[in-house]
């Protein structure tokens, strides 16, 4: 079959192997369709199916409705992740409906249709597939069926493109209500072949899961190519591009626009991240960013029409439960300076202060007696004219999927202007969404976030050892992580063995970076601000050892210590600073060091001058840092022989040789030596971290903290 705007994905063979099993059928055409994101964005839409089982009770045979559960996403779809109800207590359920005003009842008494316990908590739009009478149905938001629903004139669009084939219901907030407008619309249109909702997407249906999913593509297509027969017919698209953005052939340039995005990035985090009660910067809950200059975001930011559309807000309650109604465009000259940061942030301020009031005149104009409190006036969707668009959310990929879904209504404005005349939901009708009492109790039953939630991390070395447990560690406690390395291959080996044991995920971000070198270390943190809006945790990890008596030991020696160690350290931690004071809520400076900053040993000159270096460049920090609440400790371990890259190179043959023991030997003369007698393993030195930078030490700076196993001459006094 040829769709040139949806991708058929339907694969008779591995169908075949499914025999014929409705529901894994059904979740087939689920994970198909949500791999599309034209067709349905992560966590939007919905997919049903209906069979006949036996009933555990009465052994009869009865039907059984499977769809997808409340908060799932059909592209990742299982089992577990749907609802199975009895489809003829779905229609009793219009005897105990009161009303539309009583909607939210409806929702509970599900729970007493279930004919499987096991089931995901069935979502609002659960009764939308329960009173229409198909085998299959897919619940879609694809965005040229949006563009039509969300057209001024969209019912008389979609009879000039479907005919009578399709039928059509004005705008309705999703419930059992609208579930009787469905059934009203069918019976009075037997032949249709599904269903638009004004303002929010499209129903369609088949008696077989591949007829079902043939049927949504085939309706989807058509819309697409009614749209796209008229984009730039009637004038051009968005208006065409702004004069004083088209004179300028450097904005076509990504490079130009990525290292603009990087630079002003942390800037609007720290100001996405201000408490309103406080007027100050919030430390506790930063958010994490994600930018993108999709050519779609470019066409839409750099247009003519953008002022004009962008205050509309959306239209599918999908996309602005994640975007927020509507974003924040920047009144920013694309080439500004953006290092002149007091300068930037005095003309930014204003801006986001003017949209926090704006949001809380919509929340107290729309509020009802028994709505929520305001949440977070802060936009998420910010729209920089030259330069692309940034997201920002409780993690990365709330972050990503916020752009996506304002990708998806930039696509429907785009083909509703194209088409007619772009209509926004009314901002009541908005607000009834986002404040609903239902999606309230929905957040409330979100689990706790981690300590680390929202904060960004660099663990510089973190390609094995400490580094690489650091990251883990941190990871694992819901920070996003830059874990990078000098060594492009000893990089790869760890992605990949992230990949395989299924712990990468979008909260790690892989880079090369030679501590010693000022680029290598700017463009690190280019890339982190890219990718997560800025760095809250910077670890000085990244070392190397030498172990010689002073004779042996040669200048380049000595200058390879003090590059990668006391160097490093400093390139780091100053890219480091200039990103956290442009945050503006300070943040964490953790020195790896070691016990050799205060144990004179033997043959260990070099080394043991670096980290001395080290120490008193961590309190000279913490000295010059505590205005702007960025703590700078460090943690001294000893002898961390697992998985360490300072063994290479001779370290151990010299320790082994100024101790007189072999080098097999080593481990246990270190654990010997120590008052708790242990093996210090890389994993000691992550959890120490984690407890200078986990908020319960955030009163602490300039500290050290020994992870050695009892080093008496090492105590500090």
């Amino acid at each position: 079959m040829n769709f040139n705007h949806v991708n058929y994905r339907w694969d008779d063979a591995h169908a075949a192997t499914l025999g014929d099993d409705q529901i894994a059928l059904f979740l087939y055409r689920s994970n198909i369709l949500g791999a599309d994101l034209r067709i349905t964005n992560y966590g939007g839409g919905n997919t049903s199916c209906k069979t006949i089982e036996r009933d555990p009770l009465t052994g009869k045979e009865v039907e059984v409705m499977w769809v997808k559960g409340s908060g799932g996403d059909i592209g990742t779809l299982t089992r577990k992740g749907i609802a199975g109800l009895y489809v003829e207590k779905l229609h009793q359920l219009k005897n105990r409906y009161r009303g539309i005003e009583f909607e939210d009842e409806i929702v509970g008494l599900q729970l007493h249709c279930l004919y499987d316990l096991d089931s995901a908590a069935p979502s609002i739009d659960t009764p939308l597939h329960g009173l229409l009478p198909f085998k299959h149905i897919d619940h879609l938001h694809p965005d040229a069926a949006i563009a039509i629903a969300a057209a001024k004139d969209s019912r008389a669009i979609t009879q000039e493109i479907w005919g009578d084939k399709m039928g059509w219901v004005p705008w309705q907030r999703p419930g059992f209500d609208l579930a009787l407008q469905l059934e009203k619309c069918l019976a009075e249109n037997p032949s249709i072949r599904g269903i638009v909702l004004g303002g929010h997407g499209l129903f369609t249906w088949g008696d077989t899961s591949k007829e079902c999913y043939v049927n949504s593509l085939e309706v989807i297509e058509q819309a697409s190519v009614f749209i796209e027969n008229r984009l730039g017919k009637k004038r051009p698209v968005f208006g065409g591009l702004r004069k004083e953005l088209s004179e300028s052939s450097q904005l076509s340039e990504s490079s130009f626009r990525k290292k603009q995005a990087a630079a002003i990035a942390p800037i609007l985090r720290g100001l996405c991240s201000i408490n309103p009660q406080s007027a100050i910067r919030n430390p506790q809950s930063p958010k994490i960013g994600h930018f993108t200059d999709d050519e779609r975001v470019l066409e839409f930011i750099n247009s003519n029409d953008l002022e004009r559309l962008a205050p509309l807000g959306t239209s599918c309650p999908d996309h602005f439960l994640r975007t927020k109604i509507q974003p924040l465009v920047l009144q920013l000259s694309p080439y500004a300076q953006i290092s002149e940061i007091f300068e930037i942030s005095e003309i930014l301020t204003p801006q986001f202060e003017q949209y926090r009031a704006e949001y809380a005149a919509y929340y107290d104009t729309c509020k009802h007696p028994n709505s929520p409190a305001m949440r977070d006036p802060n936009p998420v969707v910010i729209l920089y004219p030259g330069v692309g668009m940034f997201t920002f959310a409780k993690d990365k990929q709330t972050a990503r999927v916020a752009a996506e879904f304002y990708i998806n209504a930039i696509n429907v404005m785009r083909g509703a202007e194209a088409i007619s005349e772009y209509t926004a939901l009314p901002r009541q009708e908005a607000f009834d969404i986002e404040y609903w009492l239902l999606e309230e109790a929905k957040l409330q039953r979100m689990p706790k976030p981690k300590p680390l939630s929202g904060r960004v991390a660099l663990v510089t070395g973190s390609g094995g050892g400490i580094g690489l447990a650091t990251a883990n560690r941190l990871a694992a406690e819901g920070a996003c992580v830059v874990i990078n390395d000098v060594d492009e291959q000893r990089l790869a080996e760890v992605k990949k063995q992230l990949s395989e044991s299924s712990q990468l995920s979008e909260s790690c971000f892989f880079t090369t970076l030679n501590v010693t070198n000022s680029n290598s270390v700017a463009e690190a943190f280019e890339a982190a601000c890219l990718a997560f809006g800025g760095v809250d945790i910077v670890v000085n990890n990244a070392g190397i050892s030498i172990s010689k008596g002073i004779l042996e030991h040669s200048i380049g020696d000595w200058d390879k210590l003090q590059d990668i160690l006391v160097k490093g350290q400093f390139l780091v931690s100053q890219a480091g600073v200039e990103v956290m004071r442009k945050q503006g809520f300070g943040g964490d400076i953790v020195n790896i060091v070691s016990k050799n900053a205060v144990v004179a040993g033997p043959n260990n000159m070099g080394y043991g001058a670096a980290k001395a270096a080290q120490a008193h460049m961590t309190r000279l920090l913490a000295a010059e840092l505590g205005p702007d609440k960025i703590r700078v400790n460090m943690v001294n371990p000893d002898a961390v022989i697992a998985g360490s890259n300072i063994w290479a190179g001779g370290w151990a043959e010299g320790r082994a040789k100024a101790y007189g023991v072999t080098v097999e030997e080593l481990p246990a003369y270190y654990a010997k030596r120590t008052l708790l007698g242990e093996i210090i393993l890389p994993e000691d030195i992550a959890n120490a971290v984690f407890a200078l930078v986990g908020g319960l030490l955030s009163k602490s700076t300039g500290n050290a903290l020994n992870v050695d196993g009892g080093v008496a001459m090492g105590f500090l006094r």
